[in-house]
């Protein structure tokens, strides 16, 4: 690490994915080659682009990870906060801490391994759907009945009331709006992921909740990072959570031309950095999440702790927006000139790169958002080229979203997890294509195999332009 600073090291994952919680499942699922990807049970799919998704077990709930007092919270949890609870849970058996939800709340707080206040937490979050069927019956409420249009929802008669109580468009006493549940904001609101998880383990260091879409993860294994080298905390609870295995969440996929079409017989393999060929591609929608334990090194090695690898180096910065179908409609495309002057994922690549101490000759694996979308593909193929050169067909990639499905804000922290297990491990997992090898990079399908091991790249894009990225380093 260049400079003399406080060095950060792993000493946690917590992690839920299609394979099931915890980081053996996520780890021998990745090695196997064996997809994640399962027909939706979670709602009736049938009308979707794509019917399949990454979708964690049914099974696996936050009841079964909080303290007994705790259980009627779960109620307000939305599934991406069950997610985040359910792996806050499985990052601190991993870790080995002990936490306000071990030690008790009546206990002191010398009873925990550090003290709350200087324990953080930084969770990324996407948009939270509401579930249509909790929704639904306040939209009811809600019709255009003025107009005669009883079939239609009327905005006026969601939210307008007028001075007498009454809504303004007629058709009842209150606003369609406070027919939903009064605790229905506290289930949705995205800084509820941290709220939980800072509430049941005593972290009352600095916290934020990141909503940058798929980079939101690894930006906070980033503030995360810097919080614990400038002494502002010892332990930070980091990483990100999201579903799309959700009704709003698929549709509003399929809107942005994100979906694959599975093949006749229902099967699918996705392929990552097809940009050429157009037939075929696109991603799926999934659900999980990590929750890393970072930990400044010197008090994690004083205390015996596992370290699966030092955070070397953290680089973020910010690009035009890829164009999406539904935008590309209302907003004529940025001219090849203004996007030949800045790649952000590139520049932040090399800010990570740089913070490490590190060349592009010093990576061996790199674990890419590889999201199998052809123009949010391309843009990153074009970042790594950039970067790396003629080296990139050299170097070993991980790609998970043909595994685990697009797990949006879960995906940072679960590629930074996978790069941090391929150093501990000095393993690379499987991959799966759906075609061969394309532009010469090592992507088509390959079993798990051994490999040297010191530096690994995780980086992402995402849909608004935001960029991130973080270098891993062996544990000395």
């Amino acid at each position: 690490m260049a400079g003399n600073r406080t060095d950060v090291c792993i000493t946690g994952l917590g992690l839920v994915s299609g394979y099931g919680a915890g980081v053996e499942a996520f780890w021998e699922g990745l090695c196997s080659g064996a997809p994640s990807l399962r027909p939706i049970t979670r709602f009736k799919a049938d009308q979707a682009a794509c019917n399949l998704a990454g979708e964690v077990p049914p099974t696996i709930s936050a009841k079964d990870y909080v303290p007994k007092h705790y259980r009627k919270g779960v109620k307000v949890m939305a599934r991406d906060i069950e997610l985040a609870v359910v792996a806050a849970a499985e990052a601190v058996r991993d870790a080995s801490l002990t936490t306000r939800m071990h030690a008790g709340d009546g206990e002191a707080s010398a009873a925990t391994t550090y003290p709350s206040e200087r324990s953080g937490c930084h969770i990324g979050a996407g948009l939270l759907p509401a579930e249509v069927p909790e929704i639904a019956g306040a939209f009811a409420t809600a019709r255009d009945r003025a107009s005669g249009r009883d079939d239609r929802l009327s905005l006026r008669a969601w939210g307008t009331i007028d001075a007498d109580g009454a809504v303004a468009a007629g058709g009842g006493t209150v606003g369609g709006m406070n027919n939903l549940q009064p605790l229905w904001m506290l289930k949705y609101l995205p800084n509820m992921l941290a709220c939980h998880v800072t509430i049941l383990h005593g972290l009352e260091g600095p916290s934020n909740t990141l909503t940058c879409s798929e980079a939101s993860g690894m930006l906070c294994v980033g503030e995360s990072t810097r919080v614990i080298q400038r002494g502002a905390a010892d332990l930070c609870f980091s990483g990100g959570a999201e579903s799309k295995v959700n009704l709003v969440g698929t549709v509003r996929s399929q809107l942005l031309g994100r979906l694959a079409g599975h093949e006749g017989d229902g099967s699918l393999t996705l392929r990552p950095y097809a940009t050429g060929d157009t037939k075929g591609t696109g991603t799926v929608p999934g659900e999980g999440g990590g929750i890393l334990t970072l930990e400044r090194e010197d008090l994690a090695r004083a205390r015996g702790v596992r370290r699966y690898a030092r955070v070397s180096g953290f680089g973020a910065a910010h690009t035009l927006p890829v164009a999406v179908p539904v935008l590309e409609e209302r907003h004529p495309p940025m001219s090849k000139a203004v996007q030949a002057r800045r790649n952000g994922l590139s520049l932040a690549i090399r800010a990570a790169l740089k913070d490490a101490g590190l060349g592009p000759e010093a990576i061996d694996v790199i674990v890419p958002q590889a999201l199998c979308v052809p123009k949010h593909d391309a843009h990153e193929l074009e970042a790594l080229r950039e970067v790396f050169g003629s080296r990139l067909s050299e170097i070993e990639l991980v790609t998970l979203p043909p595994l685990l499905g697009d797990c949006a804000a879960g995906s940072g922290a679960l590629q930074v997890a996978a790069a941090a297990l391929c150093v501990r491990h000095q393993r690379v997992p499987a991959r799966v294509h759906g075609g061969g090898g394309e532009g010469g990079m090592r992507v088509g399908a390959a079993a798990s195999r051994e490999a040297r091991v010191r530096h690994v790249l995780a980086c992402t894009g995402s849909l608004a332009g935001q960029n991130a990225a973080v270098v891993v380093s062996a544990a000395d």
